[in-house]
């Protein structure tokens, strides 16, 4: 016999197992546990019943089983009596079904009974149900069947689709298949591609034939885009940076994400939605309405953190995001430092940043920044006035450069001894590559960032470079995001001079909560005669840490941290440093509080025996 199906039921069955396995995932594991082990407290109301999964043979059914099963779904979500348990052991087999045709099993099929009942016997009535044991005990006995294959593959339309005869007939595998096509024309410009497809089960070849019709709709020269639905912010201006990044290129799904990535960048929009036109106007072009939702303008920013032998770090920021009603953004941020130490050891910094996008209708944002800052450290003391302008354009959803002029007026000098003129003016040039999915809590994905900032000290008269490169990568063990491996390197050169000719703040230092941990701030490196930190040339840094999530909220990472600054081009790697520890996370919605302690393996003279860390986000 042979039946034909449009796989409605299993397009269905995608989007329930997706939504089913993350419910699969809770606590309650699909096998209800017994109630007899269970507090009565936490006994749904209504009559108290128990399901239980029997194995099918194959373990990925079982699970989607579990998955699917309403009445393992509903057992406390929504209780029921006798006459509506009895409901749900009805409703039971077709909804297992899906799970069955999911994994390639189209004649398999699952019974509903109460325990005890010989396998056959009809459906239990409403007074057997009310009349069973308390907790009802409800067993699912799947029964697998043979598994299905995929005779032929057909596609009508266009070149042939990859899906290869003579695998499982999973219904699932069919439809990725046919999504991953869709994907490939949209991205090659075809936006308005749809593929169908047909399916044929030969229950008695126990077999499957599946045609896709191909419609791949014209190609897209351009796309024109239209900004919606913002009151506060003047509409040209995100129009101007969607029609930056559109200009005189075809449509892909990717540009399409760039585009809603730069206006989200802007800062005044909450959230972006994208709804792609049904055909291309008069000049090929296909046409996008981003439909934006503006956010508060005015925000209030604070920051809190302590480390051992520095102190406790408080911050307070006021942000506007759309200052003069085109998306600029000022942001004055206040921040004092080394708390607990003596008052004239207290450090300070004042920062004013306007951010003006699309400077000259050019792409990108222009960055002006002013600090007033002070610095009384025990590698040197300084109080200086930087300023900067940096054009800052983004190359892609993942790279983002900036470079131009800086300068700093000031005066410098060793730790509590005699502060002298220093005067410097630079170029800096960044870029910064990330592929992370979360700023405070990644999980996965790689971040880069190198900068190159020639300067001269005028007050030294000396020319030099400082460059630095950073990396870190995070992977995702256990594929949810509970358990992660993430890794740092840093690489760090004065190029072109002598440290002692460099300004002390322009110097490399190594130590402390986001260096090395273990070790005091800036304690690791050539030392003065007064065994004060002195700064080097070169530095290196690694780290490895290792995170997991316990529960809803709470965390634990251990980490190494290893680090080394030396005099001449390269640290020297028999002066590395390592220090090791443990700490605790608390993960909130803004990101992850936490607290890590750690000693050091290697010691440094002048360091302290263990460090205290607190703050907002990870080390890295």
């Amino acid at each position: 016999m042979t039946k034909t199906s449009h796989f409605r039921a299993a397009a269905r069955s995608a989007v329930t197992w997706v939504s089913l396995l993350f419910a699969a995932m809770q606590p309650l594991s699909g096998v209800a546990q017994d109630p007899a082990a269970e507090p009565a407290s936490e006994q749904p109301a209504g009559l108290a019943h128990a399901v239980t999964v029997l194995p099918s043979g194959d373990e990925a059914v079982d699970e989607l089983l579990r998955a699917a099963s309403g009445l393992i779904r509903l057992r406390a979500r929504a209780p029921t009596d006798a006459s509506g348990l009895q409901a749900r052991m009805l409703a039971e087999p077709d909804r297992l079904r899906l799970a069955f045709e999911s994994e390639g099993y189209w004649a398999g099929r699952a019974t509903v009974a109460l325990r005890g009942a010989p396998d056959g016997a009809p459906p239990p009535t409403i007074a057997e149900v009310e009349a069973a044991p308390r907790p009802v005990n409800i067993e699912l006995r799947p029964r697998l069947g043979p598994r299905y294959t995929i005779r032929s593959v057909v596609t009508d339309g266009a070149d042939p689709i990859a899906l290869a005869a003579g695998q499982p007939a999973r219904a699932d595998t069919v439809l990725a298949v046919q999504s991953q096509a869709q994907a490939g024309y949209r991205a090659a410009g075809y936006p308005l591609a749809r593929i169908e497809r047909q399916v044929t089960v030969d229950h008695a070849a126990r077999a499957m034939d599946v045609r896709f019709l191909v419609a791949r709709g014209p190609l897209a020269s351009a796309v024109v885009a239209t900004i919606e639905g913002s009151v506060g912010v003047r509409p040209e201006i995100a129009q101007r940076v969607a029609a930056t990044r559109l200009a005189a290129n075809p449509y892909s799904p990717e540009l399409i994400a760039q585009t809603r990535s730069d206006l989200l960048a802007l800062g005044p929009y909450g959230s972006i939605r994208v709804e792609e036109g049904t055909a291309l106007d008069a000049d090929g072009r296909f046409p996008v309405t981003f439909r934006v939702q503006d956010r508060p303008f005015r925000a209030l920013t604070g920051s809190a953190g302590y480390e051992t032998n520095f102190g406790a770090t408080v911050g307070l920021g006021w942000e506007h995001r759309n200052l003069l009603g085109g998306a600029e953004r000022l942001t004055i941020e206040a921040e004092a430092r080394r708390l607990g130490s003596a008052f004239d050891r207290t450090n300070a910094r004042l920062t004013g940043t306007f951010r003006l996008p699309i400077p000259f209708d050019y792409d990108g944002a222009l960055v002006s920044r002013l600090s007033f800052n002070r610095d009384r450290l025990d590698a040197f003391d300084r109080d200086a006035v930087e300023a900067s302008i940096l054009y800052e354009w983004r190359l892609s959803r993942r790279w983002t450069a900036s470079a131009g002029p800086t300068a700093e007026i000031g005066r410098t000098g060793p730790s509590e001894g005699e502060l002298r003129p220093s005067n410097l003016v630079g170029f800096a040039m960044n870029a910064r590559y990330d592929s992370t999915d979360s700023p405070l809590d990644p999980r996965r994905g790689i971040r880069l960032n190198l900068n190159v900032t020639p300067s001269y000290s005028i007050s030294r008269s000396e020319a030099y470079m400082p460059t630095r490169a950073t990396g870190s990568t995070y992977i995702d063990l256990s594929g949810n995001g509970r358990s992660v491996l993430a890794f740092r390197a840093s690489l760090g050169s004065l190029l072109g001079a002598d440290a002692p000719n460099v300004p002390p703040a322009q110097r490399l230092y190594a130590g402390g909560g986001g260096s090395v941990r273990g070790f005091t701030y800036q304690s690791i490196g050539p030392r003065d005669a007064r065994d004060r930190p002195a700064g080097g040339a070169s530095l290196l840094e690694g780290s490895v840490e290792f995170r997991q999530r316990f529960g809803a909220s709470l965390g634990g990472v251990v980490f190494v941290d290893t680090g080394a600054v030396g005099t001449d081009a390269f640290a020297p790697t028999d002066s590395l440093r390592v220090g090791a520890g443990v700490g605790v996370r608390y993960y909130t919605a803004f990101g992850p509080v936490r607290a890590d302690v750690a000693v050091p393996l290697v010691r440094q003279p002048g360091s302290s025996g263990y460090g205290l860390y607190i703050g907002i986000g990870h080390a890295f």
